[in-house]
């Protein structure tokens, strides 16, 4: 399934921009694991939810888009994107002391 929607994706990309290039993808992985921990799965292990990484998804396309809108440069919207992880991470474990 995982092979299926990753070359859906490089078919999509591809047919925006006209051509294909092996490193198109290159950095998006910060994005994939921000998602997934401001969804709520923990960095320590454990299981999350498909609902909690989509809302993750959602919410970092809403901060990579206002960061784009605003003129932010790259390096600093890779801090921020860090700091938006260590922050849920931090929530996280926070919580999970808690209770």
């Amino acid at each position: 399934m995982a092979g299926l929607l990753a070359a859906v994706a490089g078919i999509v990309h591809a047919g925006q921009l006209n051509q294909g290039s092996p490193n198109d993808g290159a950095g998006y992985e910060l994005d994939a694991i921000a998602a997934v921990v401001i969804g709520g799965t923990s960095l320590s292990g454990g299981s999350g939810s498909m609902g909690g990484t989509l809302a993750g998804a959602l919410l970092l396309g809403i901060l990579n888009n206002i960061l784009a809108l605003n003129n932010i440069g790259a390096n600093v919207q890779l801090l921020i994107k860090g700091l938006v992880i260590v922050a849920a991470a931090g929530l996280q474990k926070l919580h999970r002391s808690v209770v």
